[in-house]
């Protein structure tokens, strides 16, 4: 393994080179997984298995109001969600990151296969914005309960929060990050694209997979072919 190493620092130029490596095979994997994810998530809006039941507001629901700009957070997601892959530089993590969001991404289109569900048309005036209006020919209120959208943002979250914390990160960072996933969480309702119980369905989906994807052991940086490692963090991992 070469010299002693310091371990759980923060190594701006190993992250850099992690974000790098094994290129391919995480832009393969991102634009597969994101392509098949939305053919079976749009074939089960398109043709739901029963009447999807319509899922109830609650006066909390009221509590944020709708505005167009939330759209820049909510479609960021599709940004969020690959930069915790993206700096995984060990193919173990890859593929074990890999398979908890299958896993996470299955369990969601299996209860929208078995109990489909939707919203009421949210009454956004008569001339709404024109990408909140392309948003809601594109993703129409269905495949609602749980918010998928949450639950990826909330898995995320718990991932990149445990990778920044054992590798000593700024504390900036790790502020940003769950600043990010609680835009992104709010969009859900500021764009009516959900209601609370769908928020609160997805955030428990998300915690679910979240711990069983927590790192065994210690974590792992392969980095310019070699693999540097820090102890558990004591984070609860």
């Amino acid at each position: 393994m070469g010299a002693p190493e310091t371990r759980g620092r923060w190594r701006p130029p190993e992250w850099r080179r992690a974000f790098l490596a094994h290129g391919v095979l995480k832009g393969v994997g991102l634009t597969v997984g994101f392509s098949l994810f939305f053919i079976a998530y749009f074939h089960l809006q398109s043709s739901p298995r029963t009447e999807p039941w319509l899922v109830p507001e609650l006066p909390w629901d009221a509590l944020l109001p709708f505005s167009p700009w939330w759209i820049i957070p909510y479609v960021s997601l599709w940004v969020y969600v690959s930069l915790y892959p993206g700096l995984l530089g060990d193919p173990r993590a890859l593929w074990r990151y890999a398979l908890a969001a299958v896993g996470l991404a299955a369990a969601g289109l299996i209860i929208f296969y078995l109990w489909p569900t939707r919203i009421a048309p949210p009454d956004l005036g008569p001339n709404p914005h024109a990408g909140i209006a392309f948003l809601k020919r594109v993703d129409a209120a269905g495949n609602v309960c749980p918010s998928l959208h949450v639950a990826f943002a909330v898995f995320t979250s718990c991932a990149l929060q445990h990778l920044l914390r054992a590798r000593r990160a700024p504390a900036l960072l790790r502020w940003a990050n769950l600043s990010w996933a609680t835009a992104i969480v709010l969009s859900t309702l500021g764009t009516k694209q959900h209601v609370i119980i769908d928020v609160i369905a997805g955030l428990l989906l998300g915690l679910a997979f979240a711990w069983l994807h927590r790192p065994p052991g210690e974590s792992r940086l392969v980095v310019a072919g070699q693999e540097r490692r820090c102890p558990p963090a004591a984070d609860g991992r």
